[in-house]
């Protein structure tokens, strides 16, 4: 499966309003897309919980990987921004 590592931008880390964005952005695109801290076994990105469960703080490395090119670019760029700006 297609993959890119990205750093996370968010101030916080992957928490609760950037996982929701981030899960919201997967189920709109309709496709299959994980997110993966280096060495760590993959979640669905579709669920903001699964999310959080990774932990990913600022600057943490997250691989995203997705079969659909468009939406693996698109929830890579949302994991760089900080959403709780």
């Amino acid at each position: 499966m297609p993959e890119k590592t990205v750093t996370v931008g968010s101030s916080i880390g992957l928490h609760a309003r950037p996982a929701a964005i981030i899960a919201e952005a997967v189920v709109n695109a309709g496709v299959e897309v994980t997110l993966a801290l280096d060495g760590g076994e993959p979640v669905d990105a579709g669920s903001a919980l699964m999310i959080m469960t990774l932990g990913a703080g600022h600057g943490a490395q997250v691989t995203v990987s997705s079969e659909d090119a468009s939406a693996l670019a698109t929830i890579a760029d949302l994991v760089t921004k900080d959403l709780d700006a």
